[in-house]
Protein backbone atom coordinates (compact mmCIF):
# COMPACT_ATOMS: atom_id res chain seq x y z
CA UNK A 1 0.00 0.00 0.00
CA UNK A 2 1.55 3.29 -1.35
CA UNK A 3 2.63 6.29 1.20
CA UNK A 4 -0.18 9.03 -0.94
CA UNK A 5 -3.17 6.45 -0.22
CA UNK A 6 -2.32 6.21 3.16
CA UNK A 7 -2.03 10.01 3.48
CA UNK A 8 -5.27 10.40 1.41
CA UNK A 9 -7.73 7.41 3.58
CA UNK A 10 -9.06 6.94 6.57
CA UNK A 11 -7.93 3.10 6.97
CA UNK A 12 -10.35 1.30 9.35
CA UNK A 13 -8.60 -1.83 10.04
CA UNK A 14 -10.78 -5.04 11.50
CA UNK A 15 -8.39 -8.53 12.47
CA UNK A 16 -10.31 -11.30 11.02
CA UNK A 17 -8.14 -14.56 10.40
CA UNK A 18 -7.07 -16.99 8.35
CA UNK A 19 -4.07 -18.83 6.82
CA UNK A 20 -6.69 -21.03 6.24
CA UNK A 21 -6.82 -24.67 6.88
CA UNK A 22 -5.66 -27.80 5.08
CA UNK A 23 -7.79 -28.56 2.33
CA UNK A 24 -9.25 -32.00 1.24
CA UNK A 25 -11.68 -33.11 -1.71
CA UNK A 26 -14.61 -34.64 0.15
CA UNK A 27 -16.89 -32.29 2.06
CA UNK A 28 -17.37 -30.59 5.57
CA UNK A 29 -20.80 -29.04 7.12
CA UNK A 30 -19.15 -27.06 9.47
CA UNK A 31 -21.66 -25.02 9.70
CA UNK A 32 -24.10 -27.60 10.47
CA UNK A 33 -27.83 -27.95 9.18
CA UNK A 34 -31.26 -26.16 9.64
CA UNK A 35 -34.61 -27.02 9.90
CA UNK A 36 -37.13 -24.78 9.48
CA UNK A 37 -40.47 -23.42 8.61
CA UNK A 38 -42.59 -27.01 9.93
CA UNK A 39 -45.95 -27.66 9.60
CA UNK A 40 -48.09 -31.19 10.50
CA UNK A 41 -46.78 -32.53 7.07
CA UNK A 42 -43.96 -30.34 5.56
CA UNK A 43 -40.73 -28.88 6.54
CA UNK A 44 -37.30 -27.37 5.35
CA UNK A 45 -33.74 -28.74 5.92
CA UNK A 46 -30.97 -26.06 5.22
CA UNK A 47 -27.75 -27.81 4.28
CA UNK A 48 -24.21 -26.32 3.23
CA UNK A 49 -21.00 -27.66 2.22
CA UNK A 50 -17.70 -26.38 3.70
CA UNK A 51 -14.04 -26.61 2.36
CA UNK A 52 -12.92 -27.56 6.03
CA UNK A 53 -14.06 -28.93 9.58
CA UNK A 54 -13.87 -25.62 11.45
CA UNK A 55 -13.94 -22.06 11.37
CA UNK A 56 -10.80 -19.99 10.81
CA UNK A 57 -9.23 -19.52 13.75
CA UNK A 58 -8.58 -16.21 14.92
CA UNK A 59 -5.97 -13.51 14.57
CA UNK A 60 -3.84 -14.27 11.52
CA UNK A 61 -4.87 -12.14 8.84
CA UNK A 62 -6.57 -8.51 8.52
CA UNK A 63 -8.56 -6.89 5.68
CA UNK A 64 -8.86 -3.15 5.52
CA UNK A 65 -12.18 -0.63 4.94
CA UNK A 66 -10.78 2.22 3.24
CA UNK A 67 -13.04 5.69 4.02
CA UNK A 68 -13.09 8.91 2.25
CA UNK A 69 -10.69 11.44 3.16
CA UNK A 70 -12.09 12.93 6.00
CA UNK A 71 -14.84 11.13 6.76
CA UNK A 72 -15.21 9.08 10.01
CA UNK A 73 -16.46 5.54 10.77
CA UNK A 74 -18.70 4.39 10.29
CA UNK A 75 -21.01 7.02 8.23
CA UNK A 76 -18.44 8.39 5.78
CA UNK A 77 -18.15 6.66 2.52
CA UNK A 78 -17.02 3.57 1.72
CA UNK A 79 -14.23 3.72 -0.97
CA UNK A 80 -13.67 0.06 -0.59
CA UNK A 81 -12.38 -2.93 0.41
CA UNK A 82 -9.11 -4.38 0.22
CA UNK A 83 -7.18 -7.91 1.51
CA UNK A 84 -3.71 -8.57 1.78
CA UNK A 85 -1.94 -9.95 -1.81
CA UNK A 86 -3.77 -13.65 -2.50
CA UNK A 87 -6.39 -12.97 0.37
CA UNK A 88 -10.23 -12.80 0.25
CA UNK A 89 -13.40 -13.19 2.91
CA UNK A 90 -12.31 -16.47 3.16
CA UNK A 91 -9.01 -16.16 4.71
CA UNK A 92 -10.47 -14.02 7.82
CA UNK A 93 -11.46 -14.15 11.06
CA UNK A 94 -13.40 -17.18 11.62
CA UNK A 95 -14.83 -17.74 7.84
CA UNK A 96 -15.71 -20.95 6.81
CA UNK A 97 -15.41 -21.23 3.02
CA UNK A 98 -17.73 -23.06 1.15
CA UNK A 99 -17.08 -25.88 -1.42
CA UNK A 100 -18.56 -27.80 -4.28
CA UNK A 101 -20.35 -31.36 -3.40
CA UNK A 102 -24.39 -32.38 -3.34
CA UNK A 103 -25.90 -33.43 -0.09
CA UNK A 104 -29.37 -35.26 0.81
CA UNK A 105 -31.60 -35.89 3.44
CA UNK A 106 -32.79 -39.21 5.22
CA UNK A 107 -35.79 -38.65 7.47
CA UNK A 108 -38.27 -41.24 9.43
CA UNK A 109 -39.86 -41.36 12.97
CA UNK A 110 -38.35 -42.28 15.75
CA UNK A 111 -38.92 -45.96 16.33
CA UNK A 112 -39.32 -47.28 12.79
CA UNK A 113 -36.20 -48.87 10.66
CA UNK A 114 -37.33 -47.62 6.92
CA UNK A 115 -35.34 -44.21 5.43
CA UNK A 116 -37.00 -41.98 3.53
CA UNK A 117 -34.57 -39.77 1.53
CA UNK A 118 -34.58 -36.80 -0.39
CA UNK A 119 -32.46 -36.57 -4.05
CA UNK A 120 -28.70 -36.04 -3.96
CA UNK A 121 -28.82 -32.32 -4.99
CA UNK A 122 -25.75 -29.65 -5.83
CA UNK A 123 -25.61 -26.88 -3.19
CA UNK A 124 -25.22 -23.63 -4.93
CA UNK A 125 -21.97 -21.47 -5.40
CA UNK A 126 -23.69 -18.35 -5.50
CA UNK A 127 -25.82 -18.38 -2.65
CA UNK A 128 -22.54 -19.45 -0.28
CA UNK A 129 -22.29 -23.07 -0.89
CA UNK A 130 -26.27 -23.63 0.31
CA UNK A 131 -28.73 -26.03 -0.47
CA UNK A 132 -32.20 -26.65 1.03
CA UNK A 133 -34.54 -29.90 0.80
CA UNK A 134 -37.94 -30.03 1.30
CA UNK A 135 -39.76 -32.71 2.49
CA UNK A 136 -43.40 -33.46 2.66
CA UNK A 137 -46.52 -35.76 3.35
CA UNK A 138 -44.77 -36.24 7.55
CA UNK A 139 -47.03 -37.14 10.12
CA UNK A 140 -48.45 -34.40 12.71
CA UNK A 141 -47.29 -34.67 16.27
CA UNK A 142 -44.30 -36.82 15.26
CA UNK A 143 -40.34 -36.63 16.25
CA UNK A 144 -38.25 -36.93 13.71
CA UNK A 145 -34.80 -38.45 13.15
CA UNK A 146 -32.85 -37.25 10.33
CA UNK A 147 -29.42 -37.79 8.78
CA UNK A 148 -28.05 -34.80 6.52
CA UNK A 149 -24.88 -36.17 4.17
CA UNK A 150 -22.64 -34.79 1.87
CA UNK A 151 -20.38 -36.06 -0.96
CA UNK A 152 -17.84 -34.76 -3.61
CA UNK A 153 -19.55 -33.99 -7.27
CA UNK A 154 -17.46 -36.60 -9.10
CA UNK A 155 -18.22 -38.89 -5.91
CA UNK A 156 -15.09 -38.74 -5.46
CA UNK A 157 -15.14 -38.79 -1.64
CA UNK A 158 -18.02 -39.01 0.94
CA UNK A 159 -18.50 -36.14 3.23
CA UNK A 160 -18.95 -35.95 6.89
CA UNK A 161 -23.32 -36.72 7.88
CA UNK A 162 -24.66 -34.72 10.58
CA UNK A 163 -27.72 -36.04 12.20
CA UNK A 164 -30.62 -34.60 14.43
CA UNK A 165 -34.01 -34.32 15.17
CA UNK A 166 -37.36 -32.69 15.02
CA UNK A 167 -40.73 -32.68 15.96
CA UNK A 168 -44.03 -31.61 13.59
CA UNK A 169 -47.02 -29.15 14.70
CA UNK A 170 -49.78 -31.15 15.37
CA UNK A 171 -53.23 -31.33 13.62
CA UNK A 172 -55.94 -27.95 13.75
CA UNK A 173 -57.87 -30.55 15.89
CA UNK A 174 -55.09 -31.80 18.09
CA UNK A 175 -56.23 -30.26 21.94
CA UNK A 176 -54.00 -32.84 23.56
CA UNK A 177 -50.30 -31.85 22.67
CA UNK A 178 -48.47 -29.70 24.90
CA UNK A 179 -46.82 -26.95 22.43
CA UNK A 180 -43.71 -24.84 24.26
CA UNK A 181 -41.62 -22.64 21.52
CA UNK A 182 -39.01 -20.18 22.23
CA UNK A 183 -38.12 -16.64 21.18
CA UNK A 184 -34.74 -14.62 21.03
CA UNK A 185 -33.50 -11.48 19.21
CA UNK A 186 -30.16 -9.37 19.20
CA UNK A 187 -27.47 -12.01 18.41
CA UNK A 188 -24.45 -9.77 18.26
CA UNK A 189 -21.07 -12.18 17.52
CA UNK A 190 -19.33 -9.58 19.57
CA UNK A 191 -21.47 -10.05 22.84
CA UNK A 192 -21.35 -13.80 22.63
CA UNK A 193 -21.26 -15.38 26.48
CA UNK A 194 -19.33 -18.64 26.23
CA UNK A 195 -16.28 -19.79 24.96
CA UNK A 196 -19.06 -22.09 22.14
CA UNK A 197 -21.13 -19.05 21.41
CA UNK A 198 -24.15 -18.13 23.49
CA UNK A 199 -25.59 -19.88 26.72
CA UNK A 200 -29.24 -19.51 25.91
CA UNK A 201 -29.01 -22.09 23.17
CA UNK A 202 -27.92 -24.84 25.46
CA UNK A 203 -30.57 -23.48 27.98
CA UNK A 204 -33.20 -23.64 25.77
CA UNK A 205 -32.72 -27.25 24.38
CA UNK A 206 -33.24 -27.95 28.33
CA UNK A 207 -36.59 -27.49 28.00
CA UNK A 208 -38.64 -30.55 27.81
CA UNK A 209 -40.38 -31.13 25.25
CA UNK A 210 -39.35 -28.03 22.87
CA UNK A 211 -41.30 -27.81 19.60
CA UNK A 212 -39.53 -24.66 17.66
CA UNK A 213 -37.57 -21.51 18.01
CA UNK A 214 -38.54 -18.17 16.56
CA UNK A 215 -35.79 -15.81 15.82
CA UNK A 216 -37.45 -12.62 15.68
CA UNK A 217 -34.30 -10.48 13.70
CA UNK A 218 -31.14 -9.16 14.74
CA UNK A 219 -29.81 -12.22 13.56
CA UNK A 220 -26.68 -11.14 12.36
CA UNK A 221 -25.35 -7.80 12.35
CA UNK A 222 -24.02 -6.52 9.49
CA UNK A 223 -23.53 -2.49 10.03
CA UNK A 224 -19.96 -2.55 10.82
CA UNK A 225 -18.46 -5.12 8.51
CA UNK A 226 -20.61 -6.37 5.31
CA UNK A 227 -19.18 -4.06 3.05
CA UNK A 228 -19.66 -6.54 0.31
CA UNK A 229 -21.83 -9.60 -0.40
CA UNK A 230 -19.07 -12.21 0.85
CA UNK A 231 -18.57 -10.44 3.85
CA UNK A 232 -22.32 -10.79 4.49
CA UNK A 233 -22.46 -14.00 3.60
CA UNK A 234 -19.40 -14.45 6.30
CA UNK A 235 -21.55 -13.20 9.21
CA UNK A 236 -23.69 -15.93 9.08
CA UNK A 237 -20.88 -18.19 8.20
CA UNK A 238 -18.98 -17.11 11.63
CA UNK A 239 -22.23 -17.08 13.65
CA UNK A 240 -23.36 -20.43 12.45
CA UNK A 241 -20.82 -22.43 13.05
CA UNK A 242 -20.42 -21.90 16.86
CA UNK A 243 -20.78 -24.97 18.42
CA UNK A 244 -24.04 -23.86 20.75
CA UNK A 245 -25.80 -22.80 17.63
CA UNK A 246 -25.11 -26.27 15.57
CA UNK A 247 -26.21 -28.16 18.56
CA UNK A 248 -29.58 -26.46 18.88
CA UNK A 249 -30.26 -25.98 14.80
CA UNK A 250 -29.65 -29.86 14.36
CA UNK A 251 -32.33 -30.24 17.05
CA UNK A 252 -34.56 -28.19 17.22
CA UNK A 253 -37.07 -26.70 14.24
CA UNK A 254 -36.97 -22.69 13.75
CA UNK A 255 -38.78 -19.95 12.00
CA UNK A 256 -36.65 -16.92 11.20
CA UNK A 257 -37.57 -13.44 10.65
CA UNK A 258 -35.50 -10.23 9.60
CA UNK A 259 -35.17 -6.80 10.79
CA UNK A 260 -33.18 -4.24 9.79
CA UNK A 261 -29.46 -5.64 10.76
CA UNK A 262 -29.69 -8.52 8.66
CA UNK A 263 -31.39 -6.73 5.94
CA UNK A 264 -28.89 -4.20 5.94
CA UNK A 265 -28.41 -1.50 8.07
CA UNK A 266 -29.41 0.35 11.19
CA UNK A 267 -33.16 1.08 10.92
CA UNK A 268 -33.17 0.62 7.03
CA UNK A 269 -35.62 1.46 4.50
CA UNK A 270 -35.73 0.38 0.39
CA UNK A 271 -34.51 4.28 -0.64
CA UNK A 272 -32.12 4.98 2.16
CA UNK A 273 -29.04 5.90 1.65
CA UNK A 274 -26.08 3.99 3.62
CA UNK A 275 -22.69 4.48 1.60
CA UNK A 276 -21.23 3.48 4.91
CA UNK A 277 -22.33 -0.26 3.32
CA UNK A 278 -20.03 -0.09 0.77
CA UNK A 279 -20.93 -2.15 -2.25
CA UNK A 280 -23.53 -4.70 -0.09
CA UNK A 281 -26.61 -3.22 -1.61
CA UNK A 282 -30.34 -3.26 0.02
CA UNK A 283 -31.33 -5.95 -2.64
CA UNK A 284 -28.81 -7.91 -2.36
CA UNK A 285 -29.42 -8.35 1.40
CA UNK A 286 -33.25 -9.34 0.79
CA UNK A 287 -32.29 -11.97 -1.76
CA UNK A 288 -29.77 -13.31 0.72
CA UNK A 289 -31.86 -13.91 3.84
CA UNK A 290 -34.03 -16.57 2.82
CA UNK A 291 -30.79 -18.40 1.12
CA UNK A 292 -29.02 -18.52 4.71
CA UNK A 293 -31.81 -19.71 6.72
CA UNK A 294 -34.43 -22.55 6.16
CA UNK A 295 -37.09 -20.85 3.84
CA UNK A 296 -36.42 -22.11 0.10
CA UNK A 297 -37.04 -18.51 -1.35
CA UNK A 298 -40.38 -18.78 0.32
CA UNK A 299 -42.49 -15.79 1.38
CA UNK A 300 -41.14 -13.87 4.36
CA UNK A 301 -45.27 -13.67 5.62
CA UNK A 302 -46.33 -16.40 6.84
CA UNK A 303 -48.40 -18.40 9.50
CA UNK A 304 -48.72 -21.28 10.89
CA UNK A 305 -50.69 -23.22 13.52
CA UNK A 306 -49.94 -25.55 16.30
CA UNK A 307 -52.87 -27.79 17.28
CA UNK A 308 -56.16 -26.53 18.49
CA UNK A 309 -54.70 -24.02 21.03
CA UNK A 310 -51.83 -22.39 18.94
CA UNK A 311 -51.53 -20.41 15.94
CA UNK A 312 -48.55 -17.94 15.54
CA UNK A 313 -48.33 -15.30 12.94
CA UNK A 314 -45.09 -13.83 11.38
CA UNK A 315 -44.98 -10.56 9.74
CA UNK A 316 -42.69 -8.76 7.14
CA UNK A 317 -41.27 -5.17 8.80
CA UNK A 318 -38.45 -4.66 6.48
CA UNK A 319 -39.06 -4.99 2.62
CA UNK A 320 -42.95 -2.47 2.44
CA UNK A 321 -41.97 0.24 5.21
CA UNK A 322 -42.38 3.67 4.37
CA UNK A 323 -38.94 5.54 4.83
CA UNK A 324 -38.57 6.68 8.85
CA UNK A 325 -38.38 9.83 8.01
CA UNK A 326 -41.67 10.69 6.30
CA UNK A 327 -44.57 12.62 8.31
CA UNK A 328 -46.81 10.18 9.81
CA UNK A 329 -50.04 10.00 8.37
CA UNK A 330 -53.04 7.31 6.71
CA UNK A 331 -49.89 6.03 4.01
CA UNK A 332 -47.09 5.67 6.55
CA UNK A 333 -46.85 2.12 6.84
CA UNK A 334 -44.55 -0.41 8.22
CA UNK A 335 -46.25 -3.41 6.93
CA UNK A 336 -47.83 -2.45 3.68
CA UNK A 337 -50.96 -2.66 2.71
CA UNK A 338 -51.42 -5.94 1.50
CA UNK A 339 -49.64 -8.08 4.22
CA UNK A 340 -51.78 -5.58 6.59
CA UNK A 341 -55.35 -7.17 4.97
CA UNK A 342 -53.75 -10.46 4.94
CA UNK A 343 -52.86 -10.35 8.67
CA UNK A 344 -56.20 -8.98 9.51
CA UNK A 345 -58.48 -11.32 7.42
CA UNK A 346 -56.28 -14.74 8.53
CA UNK A 347 -56.17 -13.76 11.96
CA UNK A 348 -60.03 -12.84 12.34
CA UNK A 349 -61.07 -16.21 10.50
CA UNK A 350 -58.43 -18.41 12.71
CA UNK A 351 -60.71 -20.64 15.21
CA UNK A 352 -57.30 -21.29 16.98
CA UNK A 353 -57.49 -20.90 21.02
CA UNK A 354 -54.73 -18.42 21.94
CA UNK A 355 -53.54 -16.33 18.61
CA UNK A 356 -49.81 -14.99 18.86
CA UNK A 357 -48.35 -12.12 16.23
CA UNK A 358 -44.62 -12.14 16.53
CA UNK A 359 -43.20 -9.34 15.00
CA UNK A 360 -39.44 -8.07 14.83
CA UNK A 361 -40.35 -4.73 16.38
CA UNK A 362 -42.56 -3.75 19.13
CA UNK A 363 -45.85 -2.30 18.75
CA UNK A 364 -46.93 -1.69 22.65
CA UNK A 365 -43.21 -0.82 24.04
CA UNK A 366 -42.67 1.64 25.57
CA UNK A 367 -39.79 2.65 23.47
CA UNK A 368 -37.48 5.08 23.89
CA UNK A 369 -38.32 8.96 22.64
CA UNK A 370 -34.69 9.11 20.03
CA UNK A 371 -35.89 5.85 18.29
CA UNK A 372 -38.44 6.33 15.25
CA UNK A 373 -38.61 2.97 13.30
CA UNK A 374 -41.49 1.22 15.02
CA UNK A 375 -45.14 0.90 15.82
CA UNK A 376 -44.30 2.02 19.88
CA UNK A 377 -42.61 4.95 17.91
CA UNK A 378 -44.24 8.61 17.38
CA UNK A 379 -43.58 8.12 13.58
CA UNK A 380 -45.47 5.55 13.22
CA UNK A 381 -48.62 6.57 15.16
CA UNK A 382 -50.96 6.28 12.79
CA UNK A 383 -50.62 2.85 11.63
CA UNK A 384 -49.21 1.93 15.03
CA UNK A 385 -53.24 2.98 16.78
CA UNK A 386 -54.41 0.54 13.34
CA UNK A 387 -53.25 -2.64 14.77
CA UNK A 388 -53.73 -1.93 18.02
CA UNK A 389 -57.28 -0.87 17.64
CA UNK A 390 -58.04 -3.60 15.34
CA UNK A 391 -55.96 -6.48 17.54
CA UNK A 392 -57.72 -4.61 20.82
CA UNK A 393 -61.21 -6.52 19.42
CA UNK A 394 -59.79 -9.82 19.11
CA UNK A 395 -60.31 -12.54 21.85
CA UNK A 396 -57.04 -14.43 23.44
CA UNK A 397 -54.60 -12.41 21.49
CA UNK A 398 -51.19 -11.44 21.82
CA UNK A 399 -48.04 -9.94 20.62
CA UNK A 400 -44.48 -10.89 21.29
CA UNK A 401 -41.97 -8.98 19.39
CA UNK A 402 -37.93 -8.73 18.98
CA UNK A 403 -35.32 -5.88 18.55
CA UNK A 404 -35.26 -4.27 22.18
CA UNK A 405 -32.15 -4.90 23.74
CA UNK A 406 -34.35 -5.32 26.95
CA UNK A 407 -36.99 -7.42 28.21
CA UNK A 408 -40.38 -6.75 29.41
CA UNK A 409 -44.63 -7.30 29.58
CA UNK A 410 -46.69 -4.09 28.56
CA UNK A 411 -49.86 -3.39 28.30
CA UNK A 412 -50.90 -1.07 25.93
CA UNK A 413 -52.75 2.12 27.98
CA UNK A 414 -55.38 2.87 26.03
CA UNK A 415 -56.01 -0.30 23.64
CA UNK A 416 -55.31 -3.26 25.89
CA UNK A 417 -52.67 -5.03 23.55
CA UNK A 418 -50.44 -7.02 25.90
CA UNK A 419 -46.78 -7.70 24.83
CA UNK A 420 -43.75 -9.84 25.49
CA UNK A 421 -40.33 -8.45 24.36
CA UNK A 422 -38.04 -11.85 24.89
CA UNK A 423 -35.00 -9.75 24.99
CA UNK A 424 -31.38 -10.10 23.50
CA UNK A 425 -29.36 -13.80 23.87
CA UNK A 426 -26.49 -12.18 26.07
CA UNK A 427 -26.38 -9.67 29.05
CA UNK A 428 -23.20 -7.98 27.12
CA UNK A 429 -26.07 -7.50 24.26
CA UNK A 430 -28.30 -5.71 27.13
CA UNK A 431 -29.16 -2.03 27.52
CA UNK A 432 -31.00 0.87 25.87
CA UNK A 433 -33.38 1.59 29.13
CA UNK A 434 -33.27 1.06 32.57
CA UNK A 435 -34.96 -0.39 35.64
CA UNK A 436 -35.52 2.77 36.85
CA UNK A 437 -37.72 4.00 34.01
CA UNK A 438 -40.34 1.64 34.83
CA UNK A 439 -43.55 3.04 33.44
CA UNK A 440 -46.22 2.05 35.92
CA UNK A 441 -49.04 2.66 32.70
CA UNK A 442 -47.20 0.08 30.92
CA UNK A 443 -45.05 -2.44 32.29
CA UNK A 444 -45.90 -5.54 34.02
CA UNK A 445 -42.33 -6.82 34.10
CA UNK A 446 -39.06 -4.99 33.41
CA UNK A 447 -35.78 -6.36 33.06
CA UNK A 448 -32.85 -4.58 31.38
CA UNK A 449 -30.68 -8.03 30.69
CA UNK A 450 -30.33 -10.63 28.48
CA UNK A 451 -31.90 -14.42 27.98
CA UNK A 452 -35.06 -15.87 26.49
CA UNK A 453 -39.12 -16.19 26.08
CA UNK A 454 -40.60 -19.32 26.34
CA UNK A 455 -44.42 -19.63 25.64
CA UNK A 456 -46.09 -22.94 26.50
CA UNK A 457 -50.00 -23.94 25.51
CA UNK A 458 -51.25 -27.07 27.26
CA UNK A 459 -54.61 -28.15 29.00
CA UNK A 460 -54.49 -27.78 32.32
CA UNK A 461 -57.60 -29.80 34.01
CA UNK A 462 -59.20 -29.73 31.09
CA UNK A 463 -58.84 -25.76 30.57
CA UNK A 464 -56.45 -24.45 27.40
CA UNK A 465 -53.74 -22.73 29.32
CA UNK A 466 -51.15 -20.14 27.88
CA UNK A 467 -48.22 -19.32 29.73
CA UNK A 468 -45.15 -16.92 29.13
CA UNK A 469 -42.10 -17.16 31.04
CA UNK A 470 -39.27 -14.62 30.94
CA UNK A 471 -35.89 -16.55 31.15
CA UNK A 472 -32.11 -15.27 31.80
CA UNK A 473 -28.98 -16.47 29.77
CA UNK A 474 -28.72 -19.45 31.65
CA UNK A 475 -32.21 -20.50 31.54
CA UNK A 476 -33.64 -19.51 34.77
CA UNK A 477 -37.63 -18.17 35.09
CA UNK A 478 -37.56 -14.78 36.27
CA UNK A 479 -41.36 -13.97 35.47
CA UNK A 480 -44.46 -15.78 34.46
CA UNK A 481 -47.58 -14.70 33.35
CA UNK A 482 -50.57 -17.39 32.35
CA UNK A 483 -53.67 -17.20 30.28
CA UNK A 484 -57.04 -19.12 30.02
CA UNK A 485 -59.71 -18.48 27.51
CA UNK A 486 -61.72 -15.36 27.68
CA UNK A 487 -65.13 -16.75 28.62
CA UNK A 488 -68.13 -15.87 26.03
Amino acid sequence: MTASFLQSSVLATILLFGEGLNLISAPHQATGFKVGEVSADRAIIWTRLTRNSAPNPPGSGLFEIQYKEGGSKPKAAVTGVTFPPGKSADDIDYAVPGIAGETRVRYRPFGQEMWQETAWMAVEPEWDFTRQHVIQTLTPATRYEIEVESRSLDDSGAGDTQSGSFVTAPAADDAATPVVFTVSTGQAFRDRNSDEGYLIYDAMLAIPDLSFFVHTGDIVYYDREAKTRDLANWHWQRTYSLPTNVRFHRQVASYFIKDDHDTWTNDCWSTMKAPSMGTFTWAEGLALFPHQVPMNGDNTIRTRRWGKHLQVWMVEGRDFRSPNTDPDGPEKTIWGAEQKAWFKKSFAESDATFRILISPTPLVGPDRDNKNDNHANRGFTHEGDEIRAFLSEQKDAFVVCGDRHWQYHSIHPKSGVQEFSCGPASEKHAGGWQKSDFREDYHQFLRVQGGFLSVRTESIDDTPTLTFRFHDESGEVDYEKSFTPTKP
